[in-house]
């Protein structure tokens, strides 16, 4: 490879990385399937924190008939209170499936430890026999927030033991160059195939 080849691939990879955007962060869902019956949650799940959460499996403590699991057999219930989730890193978009005996709120958090927004459930109970008429188990509520979620609330009676929850899904926040890296990128590319081409031009 000759040194104006080079200067010019170099330059065309950085003029490329300058410009393109970045691709979207992918969803991920944990289905909670791998916690043991009655375990309590802290960290087991890489990056996440919970709090006041305990996991209930179908057949044993969690009463199926009521309260099904959205997938699987496993399921998480509000322990002694609100359940609390904390994120290493801050995440655009929260979901997850509820089933509950009285209305469920989901209320997110950014890094500043301020309220960006909240969500309530439908229904007053959505359970699947003693359910509010209309409703249905596994209700979804989401949050989505650019600025970057860092915890969330799931509240429902002050006392817990009221719902249970299912497939919590999240999406990271899109980790790209900041812009003025960016602009540099591009700026420091475009200049290397200028220069290419006049030396290729003598």
């Amino acid at each position: 490879m000759t040194t104006q080849t080079f200067i010019r691939s170099t330059a065309a990879a950085l003029f490329c990385a300058g410009t393109l955007a970045c691709a979207p962060a992918t969803a991920l869902t944990i289905d909670f399937e791998t916690l043991a019956d009655s375990e309590s949650l802290s960290s087991q799940f890489a990056g996440l924190s919970f709090s006041n959460a305990v996991a209930l499996h179908a057949g044993l403590s969690l009463n199926d008939v009521e309260f099904p699991p959205h997938s699987g057999s496993v399921v998480i219930s509000d322990d002694g209170g609100p359940i609390g989730l904390s994120f290493a890193n801050p995440v655009a978009q929260v979901g997850a499936y509820f089933t509950y005996a009285s209305p469920v709120t989901v209320t997110a958090f950014d890094v500043l430890d301020q309220v960006l927004g909240s969500v309530t459930a439908l229904h007053g109970s959505n359970s699947a026999v003693s359910g509010d008429a209309g409703s249905s188990p596994n209700e979804l509520l989401q949050l989505v927030f650019a600025a970057g979620i860092a915890r969330l609330t799931f509240a429902g009676e002050a006392l817990g033991a009221s719902f249970v929850l299912d497939d919590l899904s999240f999406t990271p926040k899109a980790v790209g160059i900041p812009e003025p890296a960016t602009a540099l990128l591009a700026m420091i590319g475009l200049v290397g195939l200028l220069a290419g081409r006049r030396c290729m031009a003598v």
